[in-house]
């Protein structure tokens, strides 16, 4: 089962048609999915089930499947002390016109809404109990342990990426090794948290990261909103404040200023400054 496009173009799942794939998906789970509440992103499609549970399918190339497969979600519903939904199962096929796999994954309902898109533009005004929890949560997932690597935008997290994602962005006179890797949810955005109540879901790309990947992540998709940039870094000024959050928080900058950059990005601005700051904070330390 494939979608009705060439093999070598790339898929945008919130514009192509997805019924036969959310027919198969009813077969598998033997559940009926609610049309109404389907939620379409750039490679993945979301639903709610006549049970009362969610299920989530994704599309991905064979080649951005790594080595650890591809059992992100089944994998971070052994983690302790973290807000997650439940996981039910999955179901998983390889498309047999093009070199892609599908994974469908069954998960209890969210217990709200997802905060906004991957980069907000208005503040969503969060409590402060959601800040705590959000907090408690992060400092519980970098305290696990796993064999997993982070592949975050599907792309496995290495030294070598980040050095040249850095070096491309900024050329300079200053380390780049990472000290310490820790776990971390790797795609971390307003996209996927609920409020009012804080919950994380989307695991799929959860792994072994430089710590303060998934602070400077967040930070970086807040940055259009300079009282939310704000509060993110407070909450998670120990990421921060540490030589791989500067390293991280680079990372992330060099995403938004370096090649492919837009020049209407609200962003640009309030990033540049911050990596010109660490960049001297690096040299002299």
């Amino acid at each position: 089962m494939t979608l009705s496009v060439p093999s070598g173009r790339s898929v945008d799942l919130r514009v192509q048609p997805v019924d036969e794939i959310l027919d198969r998906v009813e077969q598998s789970f033997q559940a009926r999915l609610d049309r109404e509440s389907v939620v379409r992103k750039r490679r993945s499609v979301g639903a709610r089930t006549e049970r009362g549970t969610w299920v989530r399918v994704e599309r991905r190339l064979l080649d951005k499947i790594g080595d650890q497969g591809w059992n992100g979600t089944e994998c971070a519903a052994r983690l302790e002390d973290v807000v997650q939904p439940v996981w039910r199962g999955c179901v998983v096929w390889r498309d047999t016109d093009a070199p892609v796999m599908w994974r469908a994954d069954e998960t209890e309902l969210l217990p709200g809404n997802p905060i906004g898109t991957a980069v907000l533009t208005a503040d969503p005004r969060l409590r402060d109990t959601w800040w705590q929890a959000f907090s408690e949560s992060l400092d519980a997932l970098a305290a696990q342990h796993t064999r997993r690597i982070a592949t975050p935008d599907t792309v496995t997290i290495t030294q070598a990426l980040v050095t040249e994602a850095i070096r491309t962005a900024f050329p300079g006179d200053f380390d780049t090794t990472v000290e310490r890797w820790v776990p971390a949810h790797a795609d971390l955005n307003w996209a996927n948290m609920t409020a009012p109540t804080f919950c994380l879901f989307d695991w799929e790309d959860w792994g072994n990261a430089p710590r303060g990947l998934d602070s400077a992540t967040l930070w970086g998709s807040s940055l259009a909103v300079p009282t939310l940039a704000d509060r993110v870094w407070q909450e998670r000024r120990h990421d921060f404040e540490s030589r791989d959050g500067k390293l991280m928080t680079l990372f992330t900058c060099s995403k938004i200023l370096g090649p492919g950059a837009h020049p209407e990005d609200p962003r640009l601005e309030s990033a540049r400054h911050t990596a010109e700051q660490i960049i001297t904070e690096l040299q002299v330390g």
